[in-house]
């Protein structure tokens, strides 16, 4: 009993004597925490969430996190600052939401009723990245989550299951060089089950920490250096090693700040002359480089010194002239630098708020002119000339059995939709090798793995006169033709509309045929474009898949389906009597202003040929009544197309041809792949090749 009391008192067998303190001072590691620091500022502005084609009505909300790209997931953005520019709509219930668990912002639930519909939200979200371990500046890039919560309609308490698993998410990459400052339109379109717009912009910039953490202090045995010896001295030495490179971090900070100052200030110049609104920040400008750099109270009577006085070159690419100040001197650099900034960044908020509808204007049309630019990474351009008549060539008469086997083997060899393959194969394998924008944000799903994304091969078909080139010829002021000729179609659809006081209906079909039906009579002419995803114009002749071909055979033999005897124009002993011979006879195609037809060699279903309208090798060398009215049906359909636009007789139809080439790697070695159902399937399950096509055309479909 009493060695447990004993234990209890700190008593023991061993130890009978009182703990007396080491007579060597303990040497402390020196850990030299700045006394500076900065964070990422990233505001998002969420102007208003459109309603495309969601397939469920019910409760929405989107929910926002910001993380570094390398990190764990454990260092993300903070939501630091949420401000309502206008009252929630009626279509709205609740209120924003801070997660504090995962540093989240939800908006507030919405509810989407029916197509078409808007709800604005109107409001910006600043979230804060700190930056202790990159020495100023990010050498990582940030990404930023957008994920869409949906609880069905019943009542407002199923608003609770808003909560659970995301319905879609939508990844944006901001890139190391775009977070030192960048004012950028970012469309948010989730996916296409969730066909939606969200309009918003990302205003980005580098600011001073509002906490500062402080210097940890030598202890007092190391500040004496009789005291140390043996292995503290090392410790010593390393202490003094870190604190020297504090000095170099410190020169990080002051040149991340400044270059943060000087883009912040450029971008403020910018979008108050695209918007019209002065900001009047001259004696700001004026003013911001005269820095006291020494104590105004120090009572030595030595002048102040500045950095105007010091005669020191603001170069942002070099940081030498910072090195010749004194720790002290970039410390109050720094500060200064810091509140600048913060002011600097305030105005813009506020000038933000007045004027941020036509600020997200400005920018969606910046934004639509880079990614014409970044898009044609993945997209090929080229002309040809349409030819007047498509003829059949009568070698199939001069051809014997013994040489049948050679001209197989070359038409394998000049097959059209091998050679596009190959070409979209080998571009490709080039993109591997390009550098992506560094000044733009990403969009994941299609820079997230860019050797996933669809190679399009765009190919201008003109219709140009009979001659060969020359100094005159036609193909020579192509490019200045295809401008004038979109520029004039504007002009002239402003004039109408100027002139009508009314607006003008434009309709985009993609069903071959349809606008042939009597219902379609009153709205012939505000038949616009003529838009056509890998559609069999010409039927299934001449396929060259032996299994789907075996397949439709015994289709027709089982079930007898009047489409499919249609497709592969045996529905009437006559050719000429046929669906498809009819069809390419009536003056469909000749009503669009813009014809675009998308197919893709990859494609199993429907024969290369007949989705870009274009003669085939086997129908060139058949001189049967099968091969003369394949023929007549083609030239009939160029026909139409080679033909003046309707209601601007002065004016070329813009016919395009785009082959859409996937990637099928992700598909593997099955059946699907095998017959080139994938590819026909992917027609509907992408939607990556139409954004390409629509955002790069955007005249054609307006």
């Amino acid at each position: 009993m009493l060695r447990r009391l004993g234990w209890l008192f700190g008593l023991s067998r061993r130890s009978r004597q009182a703990k007396a303190l080491d007579a060597k001072p303990y040497i402390a590691r020196v850990k030299p925490v700045l006394m500076v620091d900065t964070v990422q500022e990233i505001a998002i502005y969420i102007h208003r969430f459109h309603n495309l084609d969601l397939f469920q009505q019910g409760w929405y909300q989107m929910k926002i996190t910001m993380r570094w790209e390398d990190g764990d997931n454990v260092t993300r953005g903070i939501p630091s600052r949420v401000v309502q520019y206008e009252a929630p709509e009626s279509g709205s219930n609740g209120v924003w939401r801070i997660d504090d668990k995962d540093n989240s912002f939800s908006t507030q639930p919405f509810r989407i009723k029916y197509a078409r519909q808007d709800i604005r939200l109107c409001m910006m979200i600043s979230f804060t990245l700190p930056l202790p371990r990159y020495e100023g500046s990010a050498t990582s890039a940030a990404i930023l989550k957008f994920e869409l919560m949906y609880a069905p309609a019943m009542d407002n308490s199923s608003m609770r299951h808003l909560d659970a698993l995301p319905s879609a998410v939508h990844e944006f990459r901001i890139p190391p060089k775009a977070l030192t400052g960048l004012h950028s339109y970012c469309p948010v379109h989730f996916d296409t089950l969730h066909a939606v717009l969200v309009d918003v912009s990302v205003h980005i910039s580098v600011l001073k920490s509002a906490a500062y953490r402080r210097p940890a202090s030598l202890s007092s045995g190391v500040s004496n250096s009789k005291h140390v010896s043996g292995g503290n001295v090392q410790s010593f030495k390393k202490a003094l090693g870190l604190l020297a490179s504090a000095d170099k971090k410190m020169v990080s900070f002051v040149k991340a700040l400044l270059k943060a100052r000087e883009i912040l200030l450029e971008e403020m110049k910018r979008l108050s002359e695209a918007v019209d609104q002065s900001i009047d920040l001259s004696d700001f400008v004026s003013n911001m480089n005269n820095v006291p750099l020494s104590h105004s109270g120090s009572g030595q009577g030595k002048e102040q010194n500045s950095l105007e006085k010091l005669n020191i070159t603001f170069d942002l690419a070099s940081d030498d002239w910072l090195h010749e100040l004194s720790k002290d001197h970039l410390s109050r650099l720094f500060h200064l630098l810091g509140t600048q900034l913060h002011y600097i960044w305030n105005t813009f908020l506020g000038f933000h708020r007045d004027n941020n509808t036509k600020i997200l204007e400005y920018l969606r049309d910046i934004w639509t002119k880079d990614r014409r630019a970044e898009w044609s990474i993945w997209m090929v351009y080229s002309k040809v000339e349409m030819p007047h008549h498509f003829i059949n060539s009568g070698m199939s008469d001069i051809i014997n059995h013994s040489a049948h086997k050679r001209v197989s083997s070359v038409l394998k060899l000049t097959d059209p939709a091998q050679l596009a393959a190959n070409r979209a194969e080998l571009h490709r394998r080039s993109i591997a090798q390009m550098r992506m924008n560094n000044r733009s944000i990403q969009d994941m799903h299609i820079l997230g793995d860019p050797m996933r994304v669809p190679i399009i091969i765009v190919e201008r078909v003109l219709n140009a006169p009979r001659r060969t080139l020359s100094d005159n010829s036609y193909l020579r002021h192509v490019d200045l033709l295809e401008t004038s000729l979109l520029n004039d179609e504007t002009e002239e659809t402003k004039a109408t509309n100027s002139k009508q006081s009314a607006r003008e209906l434009k309709i985009v079909v993609f069903v071959h045929g349809f606008q042939a039906n009597s219902l379609m009579e009153p709205y012939r002419k505000y038949l616009h474009t003529y838009l056509s995803l890998s559609g069999p114009h010409l039927g299934y002749l001449y396929s060259t898949n032996s299994l789907f071909n075996s397949g439709l055979w015994l289709l027709k033999k089982l079930k007898s389906t009047q489409v499919i005897h249609q497709l592969t124009l045996t529905d009437d002993p006559d050719l000429r009597h046929t669906f498809f011979y009819k069809l390419c006879k009536q003056k469909t195609l000749e009503n669009f202003k813009n014809i675009i037809l998308l197919s893709s060699p990859q494609d199993g279903y429907v024969p290369y040929h007949s989705a870009r309208i274009e003669s085939c090798q086997p129908a060139t060398f058949d001189s049967t009544k099968r091969g003369i009215a394949f023929l007549e049906m083609l030239n009939n359909c160029m026909d139409q197309i080679r033909g003046p636009a309707p209601e601007a007789p002065h004016q070329q139809r813009v016919f395009m041809r785009c082959d859409v080439n996937f990637d099928m790697t992700v598909y593997g070695r099955n059946l699907n792949s095998f017959i080139g159902r994938a590819a026909h399937i992917e027609f509907l399950e992408s939607d990556i090749f139409a954004r390409f096509i629509m955002w790069s055309f955007q005249d054609l479909f307006r």
